[in-house]
């Protein structure tokens, strides 16, 4: 057999109802090293392929109850069945009835009475094509799958270079990257756009007093308290740098900004994470400079970070734990 086929014995089905034609058939194909079923009948081979699915199939025309075109119509129409290939055996010889046998289906014709030689060959080159079709589909199935493990690489590594390693969420580069489009879609759509700059209070302090290891965990909380607070689908909370976080909140009008900023005081009133190195309270605060703005043409991203930092540095001027809106 050709190096083409695969090493599992190829399977036919060969169905006539004359049992010379089934005999002689079946030596044949045996001698070849084929696994060989047959069917002495349309129906019986029917009723077979629900148990047994061949590589090929061996089909007369001429047979009582049910002809081959009729079971070769049933076995296209099946989708369990429709990709086996079916060589018409026939001592119809005339070019309407091949044409017919093409035309329902069939994937080759022999005239009876056939040379063994032929039979051979012309099965053993159907069996190579249904064999490579069975490799491509392997192949592409392969290929299907090293792909959607690529898509999930890529995915998980476009996280990791938009996420800060320590808190998980948004670092400074995609933090920026957002801004500039949101930004851009609040000039055209004469939008709100709503920014806060959130500092942790004496953080140097607590650092120092309980060690970096709680410092990183103090931080942790904050950013999972922040992304709680702050979760339509459109809002961004990002790690801006150190101990502070920007959140950038599409379409939030001043009167929306601080309910928001209400909120996030008193969740994190709520964790109350010892800090008793703070000047203000023995729990963590934070100091919030907040802007809601609807930008004109002229105005750059630059302008709302500077007045959000403004706003900020009066919240701490002014004793901290508190936010600011300008």
């Amino acid at each position: 057999m050709s190096s083409l086929l695969s090493t599992t014995i190829p399977k036919i089905l060969v169905v006539d109802d004359l049992p010379h034609n089934l005999r002689l058939l079946e030596k044949i194909l045996t001698d070849q090293g084929y696994e060989v079923r047959l069917a002495n009948g349309g129906k019986l081979a029917l009723t077979s392929l629900s148990r047994f699915t061949p590589d090929l199939i061996i089909l007369d025309i001429l047979m009582p109850e049910i002809d081959g075109y009729e079971v070769c119509k049933e076995i296209k129409a099946d989708s369990k069945t429709a990709h086996i290939p079916i060589i018409f055996v026939s001592a119809l010889s005339e070019g309407l009835d091949k044409a017919k046998a093409f035309r329902v289906g069939g994937a080759d014709y022999i005239t009876k009475p056939f040379q063994v030689e032929e039979v051979v060959a012309r099965v053993k080159h159907h069996l190579q094509l249904v064999d490579l079709n069975r490799q491509l589909k392997e192949r592409n199935e392969a290929l299907e799958n090293l792909n959607l493990q690529l898509q999930s690489a890529l995915t998980k590594l476009e996280y990791l270079v938009n996420i800060d390693g320590l808190t998980q969420v948004a670092n400074r580069r995609y933090f920026d990257t957002i801004l500039e489009q949101e930004w851009n879609d609040a000039k055209q759509q004469k939008s709100y756009l709503g920014f806060i700059l959130c500092d942790v209070d004496y953080f140097k302090q607590y650092n120092d007093y309980y060690g970096h290891l709680k410092g990183d965990d103090c931080l942790i909380r904050i950013a999972k308290m922040l992304s709680e607070v702050v979760k339509r689908s459109g809002d961004l909370v990002a790690r801006y740098g150190g101990e502070e976080f920007a959140l950038i909140l599409p379409k939030t009008n001043p009167k929306s900004l601080i309910t928001l900023t209400e909120k996030i005081q008193n969740r994190l009133l709520k964790l109350a994470i010892p800090h008793e190195c703070s000047d203000i309270a023995p729990y963590v605060t934070l100091s919030l400079g907040a802007v809601s703005w609807i930008p004109e043409e002229k105005d750059k991203t630059e302008d709302l970070i500077r007045k959000s930092d403004r706003a900020l540095y009066l919240a701490k001027h002014q004793g901290r734990n508190r936010t600011v809106i300008l």
